[in-house]
């Protein structure tokens, strides 16, 4: 297969590896999101599992582990940490995702749609997504700004955007 090209403004192109590494967007998401147990933490935090000993005792990670993984999507701005109180307890906290955190909810589910599609067991996938406004099925999907709903053999070009870092600049 030969490497990708990328458009650019005066009508030319470019090889993909022209484009550098430490400006792609999809890079710096992995850099916070690509980190293990990262995405299950997100789908816990995204269904309301907010205290850090239920997100404990539902996953199954460490504390540790746990409270790192928090302190980046703090740090990031991906997730708010909020202090509650409960009669005769100390103050302790939970984790609330941000409008931003909330948006990371396409890829929860372009992961759970792969997941389902490709390694759900024989019984099927363990959850159904369903729109609450008529009950059809959640599914992720890539469409165009004109609509056109796009399948994986479809062709995709990218243009150099304004934040591309390339040789010379």
């Amino acid at each position: 297969m030969a490497e990708s090209r990328i458009g650019a403004d005066d009508g030319s192109t470019l090889p993909f590896t022209a484009v550098a590494t430490t400006t792609c967007s999809i890079a710096r998401t992995a850099e916070i999101i690509g980190q293990p147990w990262m995405l299950v933490v997100l789908r816990d935090l995204a269904h309301g599992v907010s205290r850090f000993d239920h997100l404990i005792t539902h996953i199954g990670i460490a504390p540790a582990v746990l409270s790192r993984r928090l302190r980046t999507l703090v740090d990031a701005g991906l997730v708010d940490r909020v202090a509650y109180r409960e009669v005769g307890h100390r103050t302790r906290h939970e984790y609330v995702l941000t409008t931003t955190g909330r948006q990371l909810g396409q890829i929860l589910l372009a992961a759970k749609t792969f997941g389902d599609e490709h390694l759900a067991g024989a019984a099927g996938p363990p959850v159904h997504a369903e729109h609450a406004g008529c009950g059809g099925t959640v599914t992720s999907r890539a469409v165009c700004s004109h609509g056109h709903v796009l399948t994986a053999g479809d062709r995709v070009d990218e243009r150099v955007g304004p934040g591309a870092l390339l040789p010379g600049s």
